[in-house]
């Protein structure tokens, strides 16, 4: 994540999925990069809850993770990047959602 915020990129953590949700509901941000395996909420119930919502629904999804990933059935994230990834390609895929290109 060192490498959002040296490219200037603002962002907050959250440790799990449930309080990534909380964390979008109260600031709903330009983009959301969640992993795929997570405690309390995995990054797929993560994304079909904010497409669920409308306030959320049209936050892009960046899905950044290293465990093989379904198909992406209803467009529940933007993008998907496997681990490990170079650095380039993870700020490109980046710049490209939150201008609104993904």
């Amino acid at each position: 994540m060192m490498s959002l915020t040296s490219s200037r990129y603002g962002m907050r953590c959250a440790s799990n999925g449930a309080e990534a949700l909380a964390c979008v509901k109260e600031h709903v941000p330009d983009l959301v990069i969640t992993d795929w395996m997570m405690p309390l909420m995995g990054g797929a119930e993560l994304c079909r809850r904010m497409r669920a919502q409308p306030d959320l629904a049209r936050v892009p999804i960046l899905v950044h993770a290293s465990a093989p990933l379904p198909v992406n059935e209803g467009n529940a994230w933007n993008a998907c990047l496997q681990k490990p990834v170079p650095m380039q390609l993870f700020l490109t895929t980046v710049g490209r959602l939150c201008t609104g290109h993904g």
